[in-house]
């Protein structure tokens, strides 16, 4: 409640005070960066003094080829390492993606395959496996209704009077009635 409570002014003056202190702090870890790099290169690169003899000069050389592949191997050592550490990160990665099960799905492409092909190719040559979809069916046992020793019946009916035989049977029934009037008619 006591921050509600305090001016605008005072609140500006709290600002400006840790911008202060903030700015005094950032130029402090300048010069500390600037010492360090300093005192490094202190260490690890003495003041070059040219030689005014041939020899020397040439001894000098040799020194800093040394030095350049001393500082060549250290850095493909270096590359190494970082390629190792980001191929293991990657496989990492790959890791918890599985684990969590969200990756992407690539676009499948169709294929015309039959379900034989498709097995012999997850399975391999070495198996031999023939997938007959028929056979898996359930079988049911078909129960036959009067209805349908009817239906036989007819067909019987049918074979028989197939042939000349049989269409002389069909116009002989239709001959006795004449045109015009039916069974009925003709009897009276």
């Amino acid at each position: 409640m006591a921050e509600k409570n305090m001016s605008s002014s005072r609140r500006n003056q709290l600002k400006s005070l840790l911008l202060q202190i903030g700015w005094a702090m950032l130029e402090e870890e300048s010069l500390e960066v600037e010492k360090e790099k300093m005192k490094h290169m202190e260490e690890n690169c003495p003041a070059l003094s040219i030689p005014d003899c041939m020899q020397e000069l040439q001894e000098l050389c040799r020194k800093l080829h040394k030095q350049i592949d001393l500082v060549d191997d250290e850095r493909y050592d270096m590359e190494i390492k970082v390629r190792k550490t980001n191929k293991e990160i990657d496989d990492l990665k790959l890791m918890v993606q599985n684990l969590k099960g969200k990756f992407k799905k690539p676009a499948l492409k169709k294929v015309r395959m039959s379900a034989d092909a498709m097995l012999a190719a997850l399975l391999g040559s070495k198996h031999k496996v023939s997938m007959d979809l028929r056979a898996n069916l359930k079988q049911v046992q078909r129960v036959v209704k009067e209805e349908e020793k009817q239906t036989a019946d007819w067909r019987k009916n049918i074979e028989d009077k197939a042939g000349m035989g049989g269409r002389k049977k069909m116009f002989e029934t239709e001959a006795k009635t004449p045109v015009g009037c039916s069974a009925v008619d003709q009897h009276y």
